[in-house]
């Protein structure tokens, strides 16, 4: 009742008290179906996984209904925040340039130097517990590395690989390497004695150990990297897309439409992020629940 109220040139952008208090009322009586909700604990699996799914979706859909309204009845400018329903309608009427800038930010940039960063960090992660004197020397150069700003490292690769996906890959690759390297090294440390001095009694090569004990014991904290980079990969790519990009990209777009104050765009590419960010997040956790079923955290 209250969005169908603002369509009233009377109500929209100058609502008075009467319209917020039903808004308040709105608010209050989404915030007690949240609660009586998350206190249910139904016994069927299906049921389960659908008050979960409900829960963080009415949760949601609130934030949207106060953002639209406050926005809309409070006559804020669309140059400062645009409703949820003015994005909405730019990201549907500009599908073919989000496809585009997709493509360059999330498949080229952030997709390859994912892949290169955990691939590398997992590998040299394998080299520094195999060999002891690695491991001392390169965790502090990974904590120093680790502490380097963003906004510093993009423009030195921008320089060194060029304007193009290349050089986003690059900096996603090195916001990526590290946290792999720290979380791969600690799970490869995981198994206990009584384990190894089991694989030791049967005689067992360095590699056999490797794929037998040290690596499924480490598959929680390697997916527990693959997590975090899965958000740190996408931030590295729009960030570096500042400091110079063709004319494509979700960072080049959130860039120059700022700069033309045409705050839709913006968000329509901010959405479009999180909902790759998601997904991509989605994917990697659904791995997980796969890979490492036999886990106390999956089968609880």
């Amino acid at each position: 009742m209250t969005l169908l109220l603002l369509r009233d040139p009377g109500i929209d952008g100058t609502a008075a008290s009467g319209f917020w208090m039903l808004v308040l009322g709105v608010w209050l009586a989404a915030g007690l179906c949240v609660m009586v909700l998350a206190d249910l604990k139904p016994q069927v699996a299906w049921t389960r996984r659908a008050l979960d799914l409900a829960i963080p979706l009415l949760f949601g859909i609130t934030v949207f209904y106060l953002w639209e309204v406050l926005v809309r009845g409070a006559g804020v400018p669309a140059v400062l925040l645009p409703p949820p329903s003015a994005a909405a309608a730019k990201f549907v009427s500009s599908l073919p340039v989000l496809s585009g800038d997709f493509v360059q930010t999330f498949i080229r940039g952030v997709l390859i130097g994912y892949v290169i960063g955990c691939g590398a960090g997992l590998l040299v992660a394998i080299l520094a517990h195999r060999f002891e004197f690695l491991g001392r020397g390169l965790l502090p150069l990974g904590n120093f590395f680790s502490a380097l700003p963003l906004v510093g490292v993009a423009p030195i690769m921008v320089m060194w690989f060029g304007f193009d996906w290349p050089s986003k890959a690059a900096v996603v690759a090195l916001v990526t390497f590290f946290p792999m390297l720290v979380n791969a090294l600690c799970g490869l440390s995981a198994s206990g004695h009584i384990e190894r001095d089991l694989m030791r009694s049967y005689g067992a090569s360095y590699s056999q150990t490797l794929t037998k004990l040290y690596l499924p014991a480490a598959m929680p904290f390697i997916f527990n990297a693959l997590k975090i980079n899965a958000t740190l990969a996408l931030i590295g790519a729009i960030v570096a897309e500042f400091f110079g990009t063709p004319t494509q990209g979700i960072g080049f777009r959130i860039s120059t439409e700022a700069g033309r104050m045409a705050l839709d765009m913006v968000w329509a590419e901010i959405a479009l992020a999180a909902i790759a960010g998601m997904v991509f997040y989605g994917l990697v956790a659904a791995a997980e629940r796969a890979t490492t079923f036999w886990h106390p955290s999956i089968r609880t």
